[in-house]
């Protein structure tokens, strides 16, 4: 059974989730999150925040006690290394580097570039490149470091998933019209600059923080671990 994860406001309030953009920024729909401005930065009502992580984590909870699935989707350059790292733990796909547009929308395309991916990995494991040319091994060489670039993170997806959990609203939007337009549910955190109406279950916080978004992870991790059914 889920457990039911506690949440700590003076904790997140030392990892920065109450930090948004300057108030020049701000997106007006993030108006009701925000609770005040210091030095020129609004600042969220971490109680609106736990409360919509709540929704969202019991969301997640709930999904993988299903038996269904969920990607992890975050491109920021500063946090691609802790998404990936929460993902492998929880062995569920990822997009930490540029999403590709149609992974959502033309998935059977992208499936076939997968499955020439990992031809061309077994390949290369078994030996069989061995039988060609210098060049042409290298030219595999270069082939398959730019494959497991696009497609490592989801080269175990075999179908869309349900879920996807969207760690920067704002570099990973065409992510999420994908997602709206094949029904997955698009949980995110949402910043103050961003229209959070796109998204099913917006948690509002600093998504540009290593900190703040360690601390959602983190979270999200305990979820989708405690209730995934004992095998």
């Amino acid at each position: 059974m889920a457990k039911e994860i506690k949440l700590n406001i003076t904790e997140m309030e030392n990892a920065g989730v109450n930090l948004g953009h300057r108030v020049s920024k701000l997106h007006p729909k993030m108006k009701p999150y925000i609770s005040g401005v210091k030095n020129g930065v609004h600042l969220f009502d971490l109680e609106k925040t736990s409360k919509e992580l709540s929704k969202a984590l019991g969301f997640i909870s709930k999904l993988v006690a299903e038996g269904k699935s969920i990607i992890f989707v975050g491109t920021k350059i500063q946090l691609r290394g802790i998404i990936q790292e929460g993902a492998d733990e929880c062995e569920i796909p990822y997009v930490t580097e540029r999403w590709l547009g149609g992974t959502f929308t033309n998935f059977s395309t992208v499936q076939k570039r997968v499955t020439h991916f990992k031809d061309l990995e077994k390949k290369k494991q078994t030996g069989e490149l061995e039988k060609y040319t210098k060049k042409e091994r290298l030219n595999f060489d270069k082939e398959i470091a730019s494959l497991k670039t696009k497609f490592e993170g989801i080269k175990n997806m075999p179908k869309l998933p349900d879920a996807v959990f969207i760690f920067g609203l704002d570099k990973d939007i065409t992510c999420a019209k994908e997602a709206k337009r094949k029904g997955i549910k698009i949980i995110s955190i949402v910043d103050t600059n961003v229209n959070p109406d796109i998204v099913d279950y917006p948690i509002p916080a600093n998504d540009d923080a290593i900190s703040a978004v360690r601390y959602i992870l983190e979270k999200v991790k305990d979820s989708i671990i405690s209730a995934r059914p004992i095998k």
